[in-house]
């Protein structure tokens, strides 16, 4: 019998928060090597190039270099900055930085690094990831003022300790103004780091989507809930159960939500009441896919949960990526059945 997403309330202590910042299980064996540049995008071979270059300085910076009189200078991170669309693997290389690089290190989406600040706060937060040789830090987005100047201040104590940081935002495919508005804005937001962000540029097609049929129709409710039954490890919920599961639970909990979750099916799937509802959904798809986590769902298609209205405001980029990420995850069931 399937298990009930909603039958789970994960607790996560906060000492443990900052030792659980790790890449997804689907980057642990990435790395430089495993990237494979498309030939029609030389921008990815160059980023390549830049982040194992960046990798390889990690842990070189943080004694400061000795001035005319001997007396070494405060010690100062480097910091790298990965600009480009959705799927043109700026994880990947983020990863590859992160399993290059000494310990300790971290590795968190913008959303998962704020969670930890606010569970620690912020004095704590700074002190257990001070003595870092990299912050690595995905998916950074400026919806919220409040989290961004949050965590500009945060990178500016660490970066003052020798921390170095990567970062790593998305660009809608076709709409590079957003994207380079989105990267200036984040420059300017750390400029007080000392200008050692150097941006680099990664485009090309979501490779999520290259050479893929379309995502599957929706199964009947019969259906689904056989599918889940002859599904070990699987859970099967209805939407609106799980959307209302999902707004009692702090987002970094999401994470332990899914953990060893081997298959999400969801019945009565539709578009997301309001905006409240999508972002948490947005948060709960990223840690399905982080997870690798197989999705199929009755009702609405998966590219229908966020409305039109929703996808153009200012939550855009976030909408889109889950979409993205979600119809990934639910050819993985289609193709097994077929």
């Amino acid at each position: 019998m399937a298990q009930h997403l909603v039958d789970r309330n994960p607790v996560v202590p906060a000492d443990q928060l900052v030792s659980l910042l790790v890449p997804p299980a689907m980057f642990d064996e990435v790395s430089f090597a495993s990237y494979i540049p498309d030939p029609n995008e030389p921008s990815q071979a160059q980023a390549v190039a830049k982040a194992e270059a960046f990798a390889k300085g990690l842990g070189k910076s943080r004694g400061g270099k000795r001035g005319l009189f001997g007396k070494k200078s405060a010690a100062s991170g480097a910091g790298l900055y990965l600009d480009g669309g959705f799927g043109v693997g700026k994880t990947h290389l983020l990863a590859s930085i992160f399993h290059s690089a000494p310990s300790p290190k971290a590795f968190g989406t913008f959303v998962e690094l704020t969670h930890v600040v606010g569970a620690l706060g912020f004095n704590n937060a700074v002190e257990q990831l001070s003595n870092h040789s990299v912050l690595c830090i995905d998916e950074f987005e400026l919806d919220d003022p409040g989290d961004t100047m949050l965590v500009s201040r945060l990178l500016t104590e660490l970066s003052a300790r020798g921390v170095s940081i990567v970062a790593t935002s998305n660009t809608l495919p076709g709409q590079l103004g957003e994207g380079r508005f989105a990267a200036q804005d984040f420059l300017r937001e750390i400029r007080k780091l000392g200008s050692i962000f150097e941006t680099i540029r990664v485009d090309g097609p979501d490779y999520r989507h290259r050479d893929l049929p379309p995502a599957p129709e929706p199964v009947a409710d019969d259906e689904i809930e056989a599918l889940a039954a002859a599904t070990p490890g699987c859970t099967l919920d209805d939407f609106d159960e799980l959307c209302r599961h999902l707004g009692k639970l702090h987002p970094s909990r999401y994470k332990k939500l899914v953990e060893g979750v081997s298959a999400v099916y969801l019945r009565g799937v539709h578009a997301a009441p309001d905006q409240a509802v999508a972002l948490r959904l947005v948060v709960f798809a990223d840690r399905l896919y982080d997870a690798n986590i197989p999705v199929t769902v009755s009702g609405a298609k998966l590219d229908e949960i966020f409305t039109p209205e929703m996808v153009a405001g200012g939550y855009r980029k976030k909408y889109l990526r889950a979409t993205s990420r979600l119809l990934a995850l639910s050819r993985f069931n289609a193709i097994a059945a077929g």
